[in-house]
């Protein structure tokens, strides 16, 4: 990607004042066609090699991370916008509530978001008792490992603002 940057940028250096186009004309050097004819190929090639290097399509994750965070925004927010917790207060997602309350490794987020606990619903396919699991969509097991991830990332440097991803 920053060679595919670094030929636009380059590009850039064939651009010319209108002065300088001015003195071409007058002294049969050219005209602005042929300063067109002459940026047409870097700006092809530019733009080729944009289009070209895209690692994901839009909307897609590019790291782990994402996945994570774009999860969360679908299924957790609704209760833990921005790590708090909207039903109990002191069972946030920040580090010192998850040590309290013995869950500040990603297995023990794992466990409780695959079977639930308390107030908090379970998301597993296989979660039981049916009372403890949510109504709505259960989600797959990678999936809860990359909120897991995501959540005790986001515990660890004390839940950073979330970008949008997806949508």
């Amino acid at each position: 990607m920053q060679q595919a940057l670094c030929l636009v940028s380059t590009c850039s250096c064939c651009f010319r004042p209108k002065d300088w186009l001015k003195r071409q004309e007058e002294q049969g050097g050219g005209t602005p066609g042929g300063v067109m004819v002459r940026l047409a190929t870097p700006l092809v090639a530019a733009t080729a090699i944009l289009a070209l290097s895209a690692p994901v399509a839009y909307g897609q994750s590019t790291t782990m991370s994402n996945g994570g965070a774009a999860l969360f925004q679908k299924a957790c927010i609704g209760c833990h916008d921005m790590g708090g917790n909207i039903l109990q207060p002191g069972a946030t997602l920040f580090m010192k509530d998850l040590q309290r309350n013995g869950v500040a490794t990603e297995e023990g987020i794992y466990d409780i978001t695959y079977y639930g606990k308390g107030r908090m619903p379970g998301f597993g396919e296989r979660c039981t008792p049916r009372g403890q699991c949510t109504f709505g969509p259960r989600l797959q097991e990678d999936e809860i490992k990359l909120l897991a991830e995501f959540v005790k990332s986001q515990a660890d440097r004390g839940w950073p603002k979330i970008e949008s991803y997806g949508d």
